[in-house]
């Protein structure tokens, strides 16, 4: 389209030759939505669930932080701003060659997708899959799977609150076989945890990615943190040891 006309004109086709890797690549709608199916599980065979989880969690990005955008394998992630409140992330990505613009992008947590295809060099947002989701999820509010009991990958006594120094933690069971640590009633460094070798689990994805936690009754090892039942428990590892005195008025 002509900026200050209603008139148009044949985009140039262009032919990226060496470069034509990074992104001259070709595909109808129906392709691009078959691979927004897979990004929300809907796999074919192609890839395990588990491959399809790791590609998109963000990597080098504190999911901790409102509004962000990062990339996971393949794919970017980004964090939005929901109507009415709130934050949704969602995985995708965007394209462009000259004389073609495209984006898609799914919210793995609503289980929709949306995608958007333009023969223009600029001018179609790349927000526009993004504001589509938000207006399929305020016009269509979302039929949730209705709860069942999940089993627990670990000794439920061992869950719960936790202290690394004085700062509270939690560690839950969050399905799938996974835990999650995080902050207690306020923000922290957070991670979510798959099992790993020798009874340890490892970091999935947030401030403590590809980390190792191992599980002990009085404390919690985790890289350098030693996080214990209670704050600077004298009978747990605590790097640098706990005063004699103990908690004092001062």
């Amino acid at each position: 389209m002509h900026p200050w006309a209603d008139l148009v004109l044949a985009e140039p086709e262009h032919d990226a030759g060496v470069m034509a890797a990074a992104g001259q690549l070709w595909c109808t709608a129906a392709d691009l939505a078959r691979l927004g199916a897979l990004l929300l599980g809907d796999t074919g065979g192609v890839l395990s669930p588990a491959t399809v989880e790791e590609m998109t969690l963000p990597a080098g990005v504190d999911p901790s932080s409102p509004i962000w955008a990062g990339y996971g394998l393949g794919v970017q992630v980004q964090r939005h701003e929901r109507p009415g409140g709130g934050t949704t992330t969602l995985v995708g990505h965007g394209g462009s060659m000259p004389g073609f613009l495209a984006g898609l992008w799914v919210d793995r947590e609503e289980g929709t997708g949306a995608l958007a295809m333009g023969n223009t060099t600029s001018g179609m947002d790349g927000g526009l899959p993004a504001g589509l989701l938000n207006d399929l999820r305020v016009a269509e509010p979302r039929v949730v799977e209705p709860w069942t009991p999940q089993p627990c990958p670990v000794d439920p006594e061992l869950l719960g609150p936790w202290f690394w120094g004085p700062s509270p933690y939690v560690l839950r069971s969050v399905g799938g076989g996974l835990l999650h640590l995080g902050g207690l009633g306020r923000p922290g460094r957070a991670s979510r945890f798959r099992p790993g070798p020798d009874g340890t689990w490892v970091g999935l994805d947030g401030y403590f990615a590809g980390e190792t936690l191992r599980i002990a009754r009085d404390h919690l090892w985790l890289a350098t943190f030693v996080f214990t039942r209670t704050p600077y428990d004298p009978a747990a590892p605590v790097p640098g040891g706990v005063s004699d005195e103990g908690w004092t008025t001062g």
